[in-house]
């Protein structure tokens, strides 16, 4: 059942991508181009912003730092100074830090709640109310499967994305009968630079670009809840259903830690 309006065309669209210059925000941004949308990008790295605009007449670079409120302001001010009806903002930025009980460490978990969570609170400031000017769009965050349930290794990073699941059903709520989409994006392991440093099995591992047409088809299709690779994330919303005992026990069985 689709929560959202079906989108069927990209064409004449324009979308916000924060978090952009790499990995699922940057495929995401070359699939939507290639569909006809209008994208402007925005992520810390300037210069690969300009790398992924060039040639490209309907892409914007926009620089910012997610963590920094008025810069997520003065983009969507330069955004709209372009011409530009803000459609769509996917928020895809986030880090990734594992940690466990036995390291635990204040300063990198306040780096996780700054980037991960209270930059999405940020990135809310600066769109919601053009949104809901507008009286329609959509907003779309990435959290993760890792927010469904505890996980070894993600003492700071599962909390921080279990709080964006609630924040999008919150934001669901409050947002539809306005006219306005709400995404809750949860992907499984992607191959980027955040993976890249696991020491652990990653099951079902896809590239950004099978991410990214992941992504556009739960947009399309007016998902809510959109998550893949679907083998993987099922998984894990069905492990999430067994009592305690059982969950705690299965997880320790599959991840060997």
């Amino acid at each position: 059942m689709a929560l959202n309006k079906p989108i069927g065309d990209w064409h004449g669209r324009c979308v916000w991508i924060i978090g952009a210059s790499s990995g699922i925000g940057a495929a995401t941004a070359r699939l939507l181009l290639e569909r006809g949308a209008s994208v402007a990008v925005s992520a810390r790295r300037a210069p690969l912003l300009e790398t992924l605009c060039e040639g490209q007449p309907r892409a914007l670079a926009v620089p910012l730092d997610i963590t920094d409120g008025p810069s997520l302001h003065a983009a969507r001010e330069r955004i709209v100074d372009n011409g530009w009806r803000i459609d769509l903002v996917l928020v895809v930025a986030g880090g990734y830090h594992a940690m466990r009980a036995d390291s635990f460490d204040l300063r990198q978990a306040n780096q996780l709640l700054d980037l991960n969570l209270r930059g999405v609170y940020n990135c809310l400031d600066a769109v919601l109310p053009a949104l809901l000017k507008q009286g329609g769009g959509g907003i779309g965050i990435v959290a993760s499967v890792a927010g469904y349930g505890g996980l070894p290794k993600a003492l700071a990073y599962g909390p921080t994305k279990a709080a964006l699941i609630n924040l999008t059903e919150t934001l669901y709520l409050d947002l539809a009968r306005r006219g306005i989409g709400v995404y809750q994006i949860n992907p499984g392991f992607v191959d980027t630079g955040l993976t890249a440093g696991n020491d652990f099995d990653m099951p079902a591992l896809i590239t950004p670009e099978a991410a990214a047409k992941a992504l556009l088809s739960g947009l399309e299709r007016g998902r809510f809840h959109i998550h893949f690779p679907r083998r993987f994330s099922n998984s894990m919303r069905l492990l999430r259903l067994l009592p305690y005992s059982a969950y705690f026990w299965m997880v320790r069985k599959v991840t060997g830690l």
